[in-house]
């Protein structure tokens, strides 16, 4: 796993460093969720979600991509924790795994409100990635 947050004013911040491309989309949605529940070891993988989302790759890509993990949450009230992702020059495609949120198993650490636009990056390091995301809470 290679991802940690960070304090940002009033906000959380999300730094995701990853070999590739594939990886960083991984460890970026496995960071949002440990933003949202105390321990993502707690998620048990019972449901399966399929996701796709359309748009070259860049920044905005990771962005419509958590967009789409949290709308998935909120809506569905579905915590993810695996996922297998493929990155390509069209988009995201993913298969997601979780289960419901579980208020007697699952702790729930912030409630996140957006991704924002601020300090949004992604871009070539060396031979690897590095991404950051604002998260509003």
């Amino acid at each position: 796993m290679s991802f940690e947050t960070f304090e940002h004013t009033a906000d959380l911040g999300l730094r995701i460093r990853a070999q590739d491309l594939p990886t960083l989309f991984v460890d970026a949605a496995r960071g949002l969720f440990s933003m949202i529940v105390a321990d993502l070891d707690s998620i048990r993988p019972i449901e399966t979600v399929d996701l796709a989302v359309g748009g070259e790759i860049s920044e905005l890509l990771l962005f419509d991509w958590l967009n789409e993990l949290l709308y998935t949450y909120e809506t569905r009230h579905l915590l993810l924790a695996e996922f297998d992702v493929a990155v390509s020059d069209s988009g995201v495609v993913a298969t997601a795994r979780g289960e419901p949120v579980d208020s007697l198993r699952h702790q729930i650490d912030h409630e996140v409100k957006a991704i924002t636009y601020h300090g949004l990056r992604l871009e070539r390091q060396g031979d690897g990635w590095l991404a950051e995301v604002i998260v509003d809470i």
